[in-house]
């Protein structure tokens, strides 16, 4: 099944939008662009735009809830449009993976990720597509600091170059993960990591 819906997950206001924890969102600022920019859509508590991406009708969602909250949001537009789980892609920020490496996955737990875990309540199910941008991990990089104070922090001036490149190389297989073919999506970008 291809893709029907991408969601980029952070934090509304501008106080987070410089923040790790907006890495969704920034994804799908650039994927929007100025073609189809984003508006409020309160019936889904979210900015949404619907583009075609491949010759496919796609929605762009950034849920305008709190990232614990992701979920309504998400969930709210996938009923509505008879949207389902597998065709469904979340970029978010990953701890895991560092500054620089971007992956896309399907299913699998939430990683202590809350805006994860709200959607898969709200879906029923782990079984969609996210694609996990590096932001590494306050330990990795030998920070005292805890990670809820990590994530709502800007990245340092380099972070944010490996992080922008990491969606640069992300936002070129977005055809082909519209199209169904993600394997060959998953070659390319995991690839491209090294």
């Amino acid at each position: 099944m291809p893709i029907r819906l991408i969601v980029g997950l952070g934090n509304p206001g501008q106080e987070y939008a410089q923040t790790r924890h907006n890495a969704g969102f920034w994804f799908v600022d650039n994927l929007a662009g100025s073609s189809s920019a984003l508006a409020r859509e309160s019936r889904y508590n979210a900015l949404a735009a619907k583009t075609r991406i491949a010759g496919q009708e796609v929605w762009l969602l950034e849920p305008q809830t709190f990232m614990n909250r992701s979920g309504q949001s998400v969930g709210a537009i996938a009923r509505f449009f008879k949207i389902m789980p597998d065709e469904i892609l979340v970029a978010h920020d990953e701890l895991d993976l560092a500054p620089g490496i971007a992956k896309i996955k399907k299913g699998g737990s939430s990683g202590g990720h809350n805006g994860l875990k709200d959607i898969t309540a709200a879906l029923g199910t782990q079984d969609y597509w996210r694609l996990r941008i590096g932001i590494g991990h306050p330990r990795t990089q030998n920070l005292q600091q805890p990670v809820v104070d990590y994530v709502l922090h800007r990245p340092r001036k380099e972070e944010q170059a490996l992080i922008d490149e990491a969606i640069a190389k992300s936002l070129k297989v977005v055809d082909l993960l519209c199209e169904g073919k993600f394997e060959a999506a998953m070659m390319q970008l995991h690839t491209s990591n090294s």
